[in-house]
């Protein structure tokens, strides 16, 4: 947006530098001429009159404007200042003479003939900084629709952040009677209260760990020591119980080659990015079954932490979107995954999200600024 108005003000500056200079210019070319004309006319010589309109008549030829003479006939009898020679007698000449006339009436002088008189030079001053002067007012329109964009966006992610932290709030009442109820049937005897107890107690885990993370958004990122590596194995760990196994099954397995796959975030809000691309890849081979991928690498200022399926890749009509809110082509889809992990990788730890190029399947990369170098 800054890049616009800078580009406007510029803009019209040079519109007005132009303006002012072809004034200040016109305005002393045209002291001069009075000078030279009032000064035949005071010459007391009888030729003195003469001479000055001969001179002026070389500064309106000299000043650049077309110029055709056509006697009482309708024959040429002098030019000034033709685009290109033309012969007095050429249709080429009765032409320019006609588009002369449709830009400005001739001028009928009785007993000597037709003046017929084209555009003055200034006119190509005056179009160039009206084309300035049009970019300048893009400028400032694409300016305030920018503008509108930024405030509109930063109002819905108010919205959003809000109804996250209301959300999260609302989740604690149920949580803590959850929890209390878990407590009542691990006191329970026999084993299989107690093992319903465990599974409760995994998925309470699991739903106040979501309450935390709703509670962080909106809020500066933490800045902690976090192992991509892993998180890895911990989001992986967590998918493998879920995937199908039987029909079309789906396969997760990790990999790092990183020698120091340490950035500083917060783990609570990059696990759940991480999550949004696993859960992308385990959607994409619903029904195909396939293999995902998770891999930790170094290059030479990121961490990059690479999620890859083998399944039907992102459709070219959508990419452009990808990351956008509600982009999506699941059935009964929110479209919330990508651009959610986007923003918790790009505006809470600096880094970037992206599609990268492959021959099959999808491949996202999440790059992260390492502290350090590596060893």
């Amino acid at each position: 947006m800054w890049v616009l108005v800078g580009l406007t003000a510029a803009l019209s500056l040079v519109s007005a530098v132009l303006v002012a200079r072809h004034l200040a210019a016109d305005a002393r070319h045209a002291s001069a001429v009075y000078a030279r004309v009032f000064a035949g006319l005071a010459d007391p010589r009888e030729s003195g009159a003469t001479d000055a309109l001969l001179a002026l008549a070389r500064e309106i030829r000299a000043g650049g404007i077309p110029l055709v003479v056509t006697d009482v006939r309708g024959a040429v009898s002098d030019t000034a200042n033709l685009p290109r020679t033309m012969a007095y007698d050429s249709p080429e000449l009765q032409r320019f003479i006609a588009v002369l006339d449709a830009g400005n009436p001739p001028v009928d002088q009785p007993g000597v003939g037709m003046v017929h008189i084209g555009s003055p030079p200034m006119a190509a001053y005056f179009r160039t900084v009206l084309i300035l002067e049009l970019l300048a007012l893009a400028g400032v329109a694409g300016a305030g629709v920018l503008a509108y964009r930024f405030a509109l966006r930063g109002e819905r992610s108010r919205v959003f952040a809000a109804m996250a932290r209301e959300s999260a709030h609302q989740l604690g009442t149920p949580l803590s009677s959850l929890a209390g109820w878990i407590e009542q049937l691990r006191a329970q005897e026999g084993a299989e209260a107690r093992r319903i107890g465990e599974h409760l107690a995994d998925d309470y885990a699991r739903l106040e760990r979501v309450a935390r993370r709703f509670e962080r958004i909106g809020q500066p990122a933490r800045r902690d020591p976090v192992d991509v590596a892993d998180l890895a194995e911990v989001v992986a760990v967590y998918f493998r119980p879920r995937l199908p196994t039987l029909a079309h099954a789906v396969t997760i397995e990790t990999h790092s080659t990183s020698a120091a796959p340490v950035v500083q975030g917060d783990a609570l809000l990059l696990e759940w990015a991480l999550e949004a691309l696993v859960k992308n890849a385990v959607d994409a081979l619903t029904g195909r079954g396939g293999r995902i991928t998770v891999s930790v690498m170094d290059e030479p200022d990121d961490v990059v932490l690479r999620v890859t399926d083998d399944g039907p890749g992102v459709p070219r009509e959508i990419r452009h979107r990808l990351f956008d809110a509600g982009a999506t082509t699941k059935v009964g889809g929110w479209g919330m995954g990508l651009a959610l992990a986007r923003r918790i990788v790009e505006e809470g730890h600096g880094g970037r999200l992206e599609l990268e190029a492959s021959d099959h399947g999808a491949t996202f990369a999440a790059r992260f600024p390492r502290e350090t170098a590596p060893a």
